[in-house]
């Protein structure tokens, strides 16, 4: 008995060297089936991918070219949320006998919130012509006062940084910024439009949500996430406004203690920056001591100022506002400083602004999609992005 033999009885299978030749063909054909389906698995897989990277492109492309349109309107988004909330405080107010309606409230809040943009745009660009014009002026006094503050190294090094300070053209960016202010007042002018607008269309929002939706428990959900979203931003907005105006005041008071002038617009600059969470207070510190040292060049009297704006600000800002911050945010810091230079990058100064409330947004949102919530978890402070309120109640 051979071993084949053997192998057939005892297996019941026959061979490969018994098997019939003709499916030898059949195996083959199968083999380059699945090879070539693999091929094409990893074929729609490249193509995923590049369209993917085409489309990324072109929605980049189309952010920065339509910036201006796009800040507007999502300055306008913001400024319509906390107006929403001004609203309903106000149609709930009752003047004796008289309940005012809400339209009444919504046209009281709008005129308001136009007046506020105008005249806050105007004091703005007032006071960055007025130090541009002032800093046009004393450039050359302050490239020197800045060089001077490297005269420890020697005069060699000190004659080299003053040469290379000249040879950036100083005046052209102090033009350039005083040029992107006074597009405030163009920006502010399309932000009423579009706040306006938005008050226009508040009534029917439920009613075309749900339309939109075709379905009251989705519905529902979207409202949930749109509440969750103005309430965060809301109150960041509320603490991160009292905090930066706190430091201002505080600011100007230094200043004028110190009989310092820009006083005025040091205040305004540091309230501003504040908006950028970590580099916005140390810019500002930097600028109010320069300006400081342009006035009284000696050292000791500008590391004075210094110590004590830092110290305002490392106690409000490090202290006070995440005291009252709370656990509003929940948002990583590394998250905010990476959204703050993908949005700068593409809007510029707009964008810097907005990087946080475009992240709290974009964080909620993920939260509550199931197939975005890896993401919404890795933005997320401590891996837990969901608030209890933010959950459905039963």
């Amino acid at each position: 008995m051979t071993a084949d033999t053997f192998d057939i009885k005892s297996t019941g299978k026959t061979p490969p060297s018994a098997a019939d030749p003709a499916s030898e063909p059949d195996n083959m054909e199968a083999m380059s089936t699945d090879s070539r389906f693999g091929l094409r698995r990893h074929t729609y897989r490249f193509q995923t991918w590049m369209i993917g990277v085409v489309a990324f492109g072109i929605i980049l492309v189309l952010l920065v070219q339509a910036r201006f349109i796009l800040t507007s309107l999502i300055f306008a988004i913001i400024l319509f949320s906390l107006a929403t909330d001004a609203i309903n405080a106000i149609a709930r107010l009752n003047i004796g006998t008289f309940k005012v309606p809400n339209w009444l409230a919504s046209i009281l809040v709008f005129c308001l919130t136009a007046v506020f943009l105008i005249v806050l745009a105007t004091f703005i660009v007032a006071q960055v012509n007025s130090v541009v014009a002032t800093t046009v002026v004393l450039s050359d006094q302050a490239i020197s006062a800045v060089s001077g503050l490297f005269s420890f190294l020697g005069p060699e090094t000190q004659a080299g940084i003053e040469t290379s300070i000249r040879s950036v053209n100083l005046s052209g960016y102090l033009r350039s910024a005083a040029g992107q202010a006074g597009n405030l007042l163009s920006a502010t002018t399309l932000v009423i439009l579009f706040v306006g607008f938005l008050f226009s269309e508040r009534i029917w929002f439920d009613t075309k949500l749900e339309k939109l939706m075709e379905d009251q428990r989705r519905a529902e959900q979207v409202r949930r996430i749109i509440r969750s979203i103005i309430r965060r931003i809301n109150r960041y907005l509320v603490v991160k406004t009292a905090v930066s105006a706190v430091t201002g005041l505080a600011v100007y008071v230094i200043m004028l203690a110190f009989g310092l002038e820009f006083a005025v617009a040091m205040a305004v600059l540091t309230f501003a920056l504040n908006y950028l969470p970590s580099i916005g207070s140390i810019i500002a510190t930097v600028i109010v001591a320069l300006i400081a040292y342009l006035q009284v060049p000696e050292l000791g009297f500008t590391l004075l100022i210094f110590g004590i704006v830092t110290a305002v600000q490392f106690m409000l800002g490090s202290v006070i506002d995440p005291m009252l911050m709370g656990r509003t945010l929940r948002v990583s810091a590394f998250g905010i400083v990476m959204s703050m230079a993908f949005w700068s990058l593409v809007w510029g100064v707009p964008g810097a602004f907005l990087a946080v409330p475009i992240l709290v947004a974009a964080m909620i949102t993920c939260s509550h999609t199931p197939s975005a919530r890896p993401l919404a978890i890795l933005i997320s402070r401590d891996g837990s992005p969901d608030f209890d309120e933010d959950k459905p109640s039963d």
